[in-house]
């Protein structure tokens, strides 16, 4: 199971800084005059939308499961929809303790999958296959948004830095990995047999010893393989997304609705207090805020919350709507499923215990990809 040390020390300074977190987010925001005028509206809020925000947040992570299983599951392994429930939610968990964008949530799914049966190189193949189909959607979305609202395709203001800027940003990001996608799986491979080549070369006298150096960087090394598998990964990881995409299956729709649902939580939470801002704006708020989960603080506490609040009143919807209704999103996407998502960690843990203790036959393995008519790296 993946650990981290956690000392005294660490434990009681980042308590702290969760409970200084929501006493800012949760008592000394909603005491400016403006967000406490908003928030004496909610006794008067429609409480439909209160339930519609729910029922969307349990779309969503139906949408995540779905997706989940559509691309990490082959036939023949023992995650069934229990099973990826269980490790969406403890990743889940896990994401909200840890920074960097959920490197919690990614080396706890790892984790499973490994104790699953699953080889490491298909592992790391299909998380990436995973990653590059959900925040493609997110860079799409972006680019869409961003320049459509600074265009005028679509209503709303259109502050160039929270429009072309996150466009732009997202089209290098695609770029970067569509070429990365031309790295051979087997670069490895291709650099070891380079380096045996050319240290032949050496030894047969047809390359002069001046060339000495660069013969021996050619020979074959740990350190060429290893800097030549993370592209090589990533490469197949993009690939495989790609065959994904090119024979879509219904699980595939999970890319989709994972964002929709969110996004429609956070249009339920401005609801409660009033109208909504326009669609696209919505949107590219909300994407833009979700960029701050990039930045080393556990859960993106504080700095998802701004970067939308901030992000929503630079197209110039009312702080005092934008404030209670972020507030509200985050109690139903954030706080709520950290309580299952717990609970999953630790029903995971026993499923993975049981793993163990069962003997695998040819049978019971999963199947690799080749097994579904397109490869992993393919």
């Amino acid at each position: 199971m993946p650990r981290i040390l956690v000392t005294r020390r660490r434990a009681m300074a980042f308590a702290l800084f969760v409970l200084v977190s929501l006493a800012l987010l949760y008592v000394v925001l909603p005491q400016l005059a403006v967000v406490k005028h908003t928030l004496d509206r909610l006794n008067d809020g429609d409480v439909w939308w209160i339930a519609m925000a729910l029922l969307l947040e349990l779309l969503s992570i139906a949408s995540y499961i779905a997706i989940f299983k559509g691309v990490h599951v082959p036939p023949g392994s023992p995650i069934g929809v229990r099973e990826s429930y269980l490790i969406m939610m403890a990743g889940l968990a896990a994401t909200r303790l840890f920074a960097a964008g959920g490197a919690g949530g990614v080396a706890v799914t790892a984790w499973a999958l490994r104790r699953s049966g699953m080889e490491r190189r298909e592992v790391a193949q299909r998380m990436i296959a995973f990653l590059v189909l959900i925040y493609g959607v997110y860079m799409v979305a972006m680019i869409v948004c961003g320049v459509g609202l600074y265009t005028g395709l679509f209503p709303g203001e259109a502050p160039f830095a929270i429009t072309i800027g996150p466009a732009i940003v997202a089209a290098v990001a695609i770029l970067t990995f569509l070429a990365i996608a031309l790295v051979p799986e087997d670069l490895g491979q291709r650099l070891d047999a380079a380096g045996a080549g050319i240290e032949a070369a050496v030894a047969g006298g047809s390359i002069s010893s001046a060339a000495a150096l660069p013969a021996r960087l050619g020979r074959p090394g740990r350190w060429r393989r290893w800097l030549a598998a993370g592209p090589a990964s990533i490469s197949g990881g993009v690939r495989y997304a790609h065959s994904l995409l090119r024979h879509p299956e219904w699980a595939l729709a999970g890319t989709v609705g994972w964002w929709a649902f969110n996004i429609g939580v956070l249009y339920a939470s401005f609801r409660v207090f009033g109208d909504a801002p326009p669609t696209a704006v919505l949107i590219q708020a909300y994407f833009v805020g979700m960029l701050a989960n990039l930045l080393p603080i556990p859960g993106g506490i504080g700095g998802v919350d701004g970067g939308m609040i901030g992000a929503l009143a630079a197209f110039g919807v009312s702080v005092g709507i934008a404030v209670p209704a972020v507030l509200t999103y985050r109690l139903f996407a954030f706080w709520l499923p950290s309580i299952p998502g717990a609970i999953a960690y630790f029903q995971l843990r026993k499923t993975v215990n049981r793993w163990d203790h069962q003997p695998q036959t040819a049978d019971s393995r999963p199947a690799p990809a080749l097994s579904r008519g397109r490869s992993v790296a393919a």
